[in-house]
């Protein structure tokens, strides 16, 4: 069986059996970008929910956590470059795995799009501090030519320097909130703790934003190829990493609220809170390091939102949904790079288009943050759903598997609701434009990605009967029995 299943993984042409665990997570942590929250997003998040800051990063975390249980039903029973798109075509069909690809496609680019427009706000405040001014379209360029030349250049160099980038930028996060709590002599912050001033509508709205920065912890899952021991590296990498940063999330949110009170600055209102709080604390020069290190925490985040695009493409070209070329990988260097060019030409190519009309990269960074949620959302609801019908069908399938499903889809359920808004509700009301119209545009993006492959279909009959063919033999590859962690 191991043979059959290295053949079947270097068939590919990909860089098989190359990432260690440490490497693998370090790819769901580069899409999650777990720094970049409390450096940049967290007062957006205590604008909404205040003291129950903290409240709305456990949700999320809980939530996030039904969402692994359903993702690595699949995971440690299978490996592909496809990732969540090849699991869900599996189990509820091609048109499901349709949706899901689309999804996956515009939620990495867009994240790659926005967290590119965030190195080039922290570049352009970096070299402000040097004297030196570059337009944001130049470093727009920069950051996606570095991210393609990674990406391109070797998977294993990819993941190194993520892992690399993502842990010093915690180490130095988790070093100034000690130093931040210590200022504050180590208080308990009852207020906190009591929700004090907090609303349920508030908590709910926050949540969103949360999700949005876990968003990409699954994005291990396309490293199926390259991954050593890919049924227990992914499935270990999707929760630990969903783990590991809701307990950073929840530590830095506490430290962070407690940091602002008594002051008489807001919160809220600073997109840079760790650099007041350094200020505050007396270590100066290490918020101006946090602030370099967010700047890389950001290029790490456009790197890994590449890799993961770049084989969603790469796997549905295989399945023939794309042109065969996004299916070819370098001779040398094994990485899908026709897939990785075009997703860097396409995370530079709208930014720069943004910039050019006059949008500033903090809003270009929110819009297209926001548009990318519609789509990791999407994909979460739909794994859910489709676990429990895969388990159903190999006869795997408990009530408690139904009983994650049903919360992992409820969890998700929430945030969308509080994106779309409710027409009279002041609770989750409709957002104000341009926000009312995204979740239009995400529909009109499923329905044109829908209705190409229904043309593809009419005009290739053997399409359909060719990816379930290719979906079921790479299942069949790792048909053995499940692991000792069959709960999980």
């Amino acid at each position: 069986m191991t043979v059959d299943i290295q053949s079947a993984r270097s068939a590919h042409g990909l860089k098989s059996e190359c990432l260690s665990f440490k490497e693998v997570l370090a790819q769901s942590f580069a899409v999650i970008a777990p720094t970049t929250t409390p450096a940049a997003n967290l007062g957006l998040i205590f604008a909404l929910s205040g003291n129950g800051t903290c409240l709305s990063f456990l949700l999320g975390t809980l939530g996030l956590m039904f969402v692994c249980v359903n993702i690595n039903q699949f995971a440690k029973r299978s490996a592909s470059p496809g990732s969540l798109y090849s699991y869900i075509a599996k189990s509820l069909g091609p048109m499901a795995g349709v949706v899901c690809g689309w999804s996956l496609v515009l939620a990495y680019l867009f994240t790659g799009m926005a967290t590119l427009c965030g190195l080039s706000i922290f570049g352009e405040s970096l070299l402000g501090h040097l004297g030196l001014h570059l337009a944001p379209i130049t470093l727009l360029a920069i950051g996606a030519g570095i991210a393609w030349y990674m990406a391109h250049r070797d998977i294993q160099l990819s993941a190194t320097s993520m892992l690399i980038i993502e842990g010093v930028s915690a180490c130095l996060i988790l070093l100034l909130g000690v130093i931040v709590w210590a200022h504050k002599g180590f208080a308990i912050d009852v207020s906190q703790f009591t929700l004090q001033g907090s609303t349920p509508s508030g908590i709910a709205m926050g949540l969103v934003l949360v999700v949005f920065g876990f968003s990409g912890f699954e994005s291990a899952t396309s490293l199926g190829d390259e991954a050593r021991k890919p049924l227990k590296t992914i499935p270990k990498s999707v929760m630990s990493s969903t783990i590991l940063t809701g307990l950073f999330f929840i530590v830095m949110g506490y430290i962070e609220v407690l940091g602002f009170s008594g002051s008489s600055a807001s919160l809220a209102n600073y997109e840079e809170p760790l650099t007041f709080l350094a200020d505050q604390a007396g270590v100066g020069l290490l918020g101006q390091v946090i602030g370099v290190s967010a700047l890389l925490s950001f290029y790490a985040c456009v790197l890994g939102s590449i890799n993961p695009a770049a084989r969603v493409f790469f796997m549905m070209a295989r399945h023939g949904l794309f042109p065969t070329s996004l299916g070819e990988t370098h001779r040398a260097n094994r990485t899908p790079h026709i897939a990785i060019t075009i997703c860097s030409l396409l995370i530079f190519l709208v930014p720069a288009g943004l910039s050019m009309l006059g949008l500033q990269p903090f809003q270009s960074m929110g819009f297209l943050g926001t548009i990318c949620t519609y789509g990791f959302l999407t994909v979460y609801i739909l794994v859910c759903i489709a676990a429990p019908v895969y388990l159903h069908r190999i006869g795997k399938l408990r009530r408690l598997d139904v009983v994650f499903s049903v919360l992992g889809v409820a969890f998700m359920l929430l945030p969308v609701v509080g994106m779309v808004g409710v027409p009279g509700s002041d609770v989750f009301p409709v957002p104000e434009y341009p926000y009312n119209l995204f979740p239009w545009l995400f529909l009109l993006y499923l329905l044109l990605g829908c209705g190409w492959f229904i043309v593809k279909r009419r005009r290739s009959p053997g399409l359909v009967k060719k990816m379930q063919q290719r979906v079921d033999e790479l299942h069949a590859q790792f048909a053995t029995p499940a692991p000792a962690t069959d709960d999980l």
